[in-house]
């Protein structure tokens, strides 16, 4: 019994370790990314100036070819969506995240361990050429990620959460950027077990998560770009203005057009609801102007009982 106790403290002790270190670990990476101050990747890999870049891309092009024109340049709640940027891909990280998800993983791999399993991964593509390594990566995680977003809107628990996301009322770019925390530990946990029993590395996750951050862009966007044939394919402006609509048929209450980056799933799951373009639409969800219109507001919805969240 005592050294039962003794194994626990001495287990217990190590995930703490582990997760000062991945706090300071991350706090160090982040800081290196900001200055460039790094020899081990080249420089684009360098993941904060590129979610930079990438968004000024976009601000420039809904600038200079709006799709509804009449839609102020800095839409309703462009600045919070923003911070909202900085918040879920740097500030949660290094707050929470990055040291809870290494705590996690270990004490996945040790409960392997009683089992005599020193890994997960069922099937090893290390051999197969890097192009079909990252298709298989990215058509993967993006049919989880269809499956784990349509669970956001079937569930009334998670749909709260998922509310944040949906408390916009002006598209734009940045709106892809505003969605609640715990969004990212119900995507991260779930996907973690398929992904992990492919093997994938971490450099594929990168190119493959900077190709979806791109289209989650170009989804929010205020732009208009006609697709043809491809939008059977591929998610596009248009189709996910749509999802974000405020009133649809009875039928399809619990949403539609669920894609991330593709489309594809929408159409072979008849999810797919594009009625007309969705130019002038009014979007948000039943009880929108009584949501919180603040940040914190926002991240700590969900927790609340419901009829206690008011605006800030």
């Amino acid at each position: 019994m005592v050294m039962l106790v003794v194994t626990d403290k001495i287990g217990m002790n190590r995930y703490w370790e582990l997760a000062k270190e991945s706090y300071s670990g991350y706090a160090n990476y982040i800081w290196n990314e900001i200055t460039f101050q790094y020899d081990y990747k080249p420089l684009w890999q360098n993941y904060f100036w590129g979610l930079i870049l990438l968004s000024l891309f976009f601000f420039v092009w809904e600038w200079t070819r709006p799709w509804r024109k009449e839609q102020p340049k800095f839409r309703k709640d462009f600045w919070l969506d923003a911070f909202y940027m900085f918040f879920n891909f740097f500030l949660f990280s290094l707050i929470i995240f990055n040291a809870l998800s290494d705590v996690f993983v270990n004490l996945f791999n040790d409960f392997l361990g009683v089992f005599g399993l020193t890994n997960v991964v069922a099937l090893k593509i290390e051999t197969w050429p890097k192009i079909a390594q990252l298709f298989m990566l990215f058509i993967i995680r993006d049919f989880i990620q269809w499956w784990i977003h349509r669970l956001l809107h079937a569930s009334p628990k998670l749909w709260e959460f998922h509310k944040v996301h949906h408390s916009v009322e002006q598209m734009g770019f940045a709106a892809h950027l505003r969605y609640h925390w715990m969004e990212t530990l119900v995507y991260r946990t779930i996907e973690y077990l398929p992904l992990a029993m492919i093997g994938f590395g971490i450099d594929d996750f990168f190119f493959v998560h900077m190709l979806t951050l791109a289209v989650g862009h170009w989804n929010h966007a205020n732009i208009n770009v006609r697709l043809g044939y491809l939008k059977y394919i591929f998610n596009n402006p248009n189709m996910h203005m749509w999802h974000h609509a405020h009133d649809l048929p009875e039928e399809r209450r619990t949403g539609v057009n669920f894609g991330l980056t593709l489309s594809l799933w929408d159409y072979i799951f008849r999810t797919a609801y594009i009625p007309h373009s969705g130019k002038d639409i009014k979007l948000g969800f039943p009880g929108v102007k009584k949501f919180p219109n603040g940040f914190f507001g926002q991240i700590s919805h969900g927790f609340r009982k419901k009829g206690s969240a008011g605006k800030e």
